[in-house]
């Protein structure tokens, strides 16, 4: 018997775009719900995001990580899938554990290219324009302990163009996170449970 309503908890350390998007995305699904937002970064934008759409938040430091009382937190929630949307913090082992396949994160590029530590937002678009590249794209992929060497679900490229910047290239990528997380996080869900 499907568990009904899947509750989502979504990661996230920046502005809150991507959570809005899934937000909004799953307010129109009955079956599966953004539960929580949790956040390691007071003040970001998507503690305000987040509480416009009527999402608990919770901000959590990284005591609350290494201390595992991030997964008591989870587990009081009822939190069935995780979903990394920005969120800057390595996932620990003990979480990738509780969560098997459950876990899924996006990066604003083609992994396994500019992927690992410290490679996110503007630093990745920088190094794509950097090496000449004629394409970008973005990974939507499982989370295991490393960081973005998880099993890729799903990639969308889109070309960088000659004159592009950091800021331009962010544009376009962030049009393929919107467009494509929301439902591939849906499909991925779908499949699990």
């Amino acid at each position: 018997m499907v568990k009904s309503p899947i509750r989502i908890a979504v990661f996230a350390s920046g502005s809150g775009t991507n959570a809005a998007a899934i937000i909004d995305y799953f307010k129109t699904k009955g079956d599966i719900d953004v539960s929580l937002v949790i956040c390691n970064k007071p003040g970001a934008g998507v503690i305000e995001r987040a509480f416009d759409r009527g999402v608990k938040t919770m901000l959590i430091s990284k005591a609350d990580v290494e201390s595992q009382e991030v997964l008591e937190i989870l587990q009081r929630e009822k939190i069935d899938f995780v979903v990394l949307a920005g969120y800057l913090w390595l996932i620990p082992e003990y979480l990738v554990k509780a969560y098997p396949n459950r876990i899924v994160n996006i990066h604003p590029a083609l992994l396994p290219n500019y992927g690992g530590k410290g490679m996110y937002g503007s630093k990745v678009h920088q190094a794509v324009i950097a090496n000449g590249e004629k394409e970008s794209g973005i990974t939507i992929h499982l989370v295991n302990e490393k960081y973005d060497e998880g099993k890729t679900l799903f990639q969308a490229s889109c070309p960088v163009e000659t004159d592009d910047t950091p800021e331009t290239l962010a544009q376009r990528i962030h049009a393929l996170e919107h467009a494509n997380f929301p439902r591939v996080i849906e499909e991925t869900i779908r499949n699990e449970f």
